[in-house]
């Protein structure tokens, strides 16, 4: 059986036995059935991970923590991706796949053709929902590092603060020409990108300008046009292939 890895909340440096939360402690004991003496590996996102056992199951179980790996599985290519929300589990989906695919943060934006609304209590509750979505697919894919899933943001806030970044910014845009290995003879190899992608019905023609005035470089994957919930996984596979650790 596959040793299940679970993330803990509270740093695990220097602690010799932790106590897990109350969802965490359920998976192991309601779902996967284990008992005292079953081997773990925790992670507390701050890099690496431990080898560990199940010493009690309970509503909040209590594990022995052990070795320490170093390992933690970050690809050297630094990747924000900022992507239109999206209706329905749409949004959930890109979140779990961007995570496996090793972005390092996700800006849900607010664009002219987002149908979402989100303020106060709802927002604050889809935030806590979205960051752990992308614990548990850290949990899953192996990655010890949990990317930040940052306040949902207006496409216009979202630029003002893009306009200083370094990372080299790409907007995907169907109707470009530029391919990405055009992109890299005119930027070189880059150690950080910001990539941008609309919601369902894409960027109006309006908010690819401004993007383009702000800096982004246009970014096109082939011919077709890809569904707001394919296109981010398409481009980060290429991203990683050609500049990650694919």
């Amino acid at each position: 059986m596959r040793i299940p890895r679970i993330y803990s909340a509270e740093s695990l440096a220097g602690k010799s036995e932790v106590q897990l939360d109350e969802a965490a402690s359920r998976h192991l004991v309601k779902v996967l059935r284990l008992g005292p003496g079953r081997p773990l590996i925790l992670f507390d996102g701050e890099g690496g991970e431990y080898e560990a056992e199940l010493l009690e199951a309970g509503k909040k179980a209590l594990v022995k923590i052990g070795a320490h790996s170093e390992e933690d599985y970050q690809s050297p290519l630094a990747i924000t991706l900022a992507i239109g929300i999206s209706r329905g589990d749409r949004f959930d989906w890109v979140i779990q796949k961007a995570t496996e695919l090793g972005v390092a943060a996700i800006q849900p934006l607010f664009t002219e053709r987002c149908e979402v609304k989100l303020s106060g209590e709802r927002m604050e509750k889809k935030l806590g929902q979205w960051q752990q979505i992308a614990i548990s697919a850290c949990e899953q894919c192996a990655r010890n590092r949990v990317p930040e899933i940052l306040s949902p943001q207006k496409f216009t806030q979202f630029l003002d603060h893009a306009r200083s970044d370094a990372a080299l910014k790409l907007v995907l845009h169907h109707r470009t020409e530029t391919t990405l290995a055009e992109l890299e003879q005119q930027a070189g190899r880059p150690d950080a990108a910001l990539l941008l992608v609309g919601p369902e019905g894409g960027l109006s023609a309006e908010e690819i300008e401004l993007a383009l005035q702000q800096g982004f470089h246009p970014l096109r994957l082939g011919p077709r046009v890809l569904r707001t919930e394919t296109a981010p996984v398409a481009a980060l596979s290429v991203l990683q292939f050609q500049w990650g650790d694919f």
